[in-house]
């Protein structure tokens, strides 16, 4: 028998909100089981527990909800592992591309933030210099 998981039991694992599961159940990363008399009631497979994890390290890594989706498709297909590999480098790439730009654009915020700083601390030297001379 598979392990089952209520959406409160994942929520709490997670550190998450049963809201955020709905959310990702929207996206189609999720799909549990219906249970009940109205289907209401979520029960998670092992399988749908693992993909939670996986969509939220990919997220943390800073991935999209697209680009997770896709890897985690692309890795239960039935196909050559070849394209998938391929993919998910190319994913990664472009990832990489964009956290790069973010990195240099931070840089130059540092870089310039350091300089005002200077500039500031140095008129208020300025200025302290004065008023002592001023009370002098």
């Amino acid at each position: 028998m598979s392990t089952r998981y209520t959406i409160a039991e994942l929520a709490k694992e997670f550190d998450i909100t049963p809201r955020a599961i709905r959310f990702y159940e929207d996206q189609g990363l999720l799909a549990p089981q219906r249970e009940g008399a109205s289907g209401q009631i979520r029960v998670y497979s092992g399988h749908d527990r693992t993909r939670l994890r996986l969509t939220l390290r990919g997220k943390r890594l800073g991935f999209t909800l697209t680009e997770i989706k896709r890897l985690l498709d692309l890795y239960e297909s039935p196909t050559d592992t070849v394209p998938q590999l391929k993919a998910f480098l190319a994913t990664i790439a472009d990832h990489r591309q964009v956290l790069e730009r973010q990195l240099e654009d931070l840089t130059a915020t540092l870089e310039d933030l350091a300089q005002y700083e200077a500039q500031c601390k140095a008129l208020l030297d300025g200025a302290s210099r004065d008023d002592a001379a001023d009370a002098a």
